[in-house]
């Protein structure tokens, strides 16, 4: 299937001429990722940035964050060489499900191997090499791509210089996890979702659709759909609230893949910045980089206590406070009040 979401002209490609060997141990070939540039990187290779995306995200950061980008700004093209690649497992030109599978000459599908953020981060760091960083000035990003953010600041500490997290968590919730559970249920459940495909000639994905339903009820908050919608019904009878959400499913269905939503939320329930090292504390307090982390006051999904308990634990860590009414979509709305925090951070940190 063909998605809405076209990849910008100004997308670049890096093919791995190697295998990828990814934390499972199994191995992937003829890895390829999808990246965008803004910005030229300097003589020392030390001025990069790098932007972490979200679940549905692509590579094209200054369509989704563009207020953050301009002069002055937290990200600016004539100070900074900024990247956003997209994520390993996703659909918008990163080798994800929707890919060729070299070995059987057909899409990965349901068979493409189990990611962690981690491995997201390792082809991040790849592609870092290939573009010449010596040092990576930044890591930025929210939700997912703040869970990259941690394991930037955790798996390369001489590399980068510093990290902000916004609206994430060091490891998914028994909340954020059971909510995934309810979205993979919504997928596989769907009559049309058959051995781990929707048949091409399947009416609507209603299961893929459903499954957006339920991220965006807790990607905002109560006040913020009181407010928009209250109890306002439309002329066809519906609910206005009730329309919004079938608006924002059809919208996912049309640009994204169901594998691929399953990989990803898949991944960030496996998110956990101290598996396989030690005591989850002790892992946050090797995190020593200069650290922004950023809490959404009315977030549902990661709670304020969430990222209270990054900055009591990472040891150059300060807190700031995004106040909204929008919950976790904050991060994606107040932008202008993010880009703030970001840029008197970097003031701060790098004077």
């Amino acid at each position: 299937m063909k998605y809405s979401h076209s990849i910008s002209p100004d997308t670049q490609f890096h093919q791995l001429t190697e295998p990828f060997a990814l934390e499972s141990g199994k191995l992937l070939l003829g890895v390829k990722v999808a990246y965008r540039t803004w910005g030229k990187l300097n003589a020392r290779g030390d001025n990069a940035i790098h932007i972490c995306h979200a679940l549905t995200g692509s590579a094209d950061a200054d369509e989704w964050w563009g207020p953050l980008f301009g002069l002055g700004k937290a990200f600016d093209p004539e100070r900074d060489f900024i990247v956003c690649s997209n994520v390993l497992g996703s659909c918008y030109g990163t080798t994800g499900p929707i890919s060729t599978n070299p070995e059987t000459g057909k899409p990965y599908g349901p068979e493409f191997p189990a990611i962690t953020v981690r491995d997201m981060v390792r082809l991040q760091a790849r592609l870092m090499k290939e573009l010449g960083v010596q040092k990576l000035r930044m890591a930025v990003g929210g939700s997912l791509g703040g869970m990259q953010v941690l394991e930037w600041g955790k798996l390369y500490p001489d590399f980068v210089e510093s990290i902000v997290s916004v609206a994430a968590s060091g490891r998914h919730s028994a909340w954020c996890i059971g909510i995934s559970e309810a979205q993979r249920q919504a997928i596989q459940s769907d009559p049309n979702w058959c051995g781990g495909w929707y048949a091409e000639d399947a009416p609507p994905r209603q299961g893929l659709a459903a499954a957006r339903m339920m991220a965006m009820i807790s990607y905002r908050a109560y006040g913020s759909f009181e407010k928009r919608f209250g109890r306002q019904v439309q002329d066809n009878g519906d609910y206005a609230v009730c329309s919004y959400l079938k608006y924002q499913g059809k919208k996912l269905v049309d640009r994204f893949d169901a594998n691929t939503y399953l990989t990803l939320i898949d991944a960030m329930d496996r998110h956990d910045v101290s598996e396989g090292r030690w005591d989850y504390y002790e892992v946050l307090g090797s995190i020593a980089q200069p650290t922004l982390v950023v809490t959404i006051d009315s977030d549902l999904l990661y709670p304020p206590v969430e990222q209270q308990e990054l900055a009591q634990f990472m040891p150059n860590a300060k807190l700031e406070w995004l106040y909204s009414p929008h919950g976790h979509d904050a991060f994606l709305i107040d932008m202008e009040a993010l880009n703030g925090l970001i840029v008197k951070f970097v003031t701060t940190a790098f004077g």
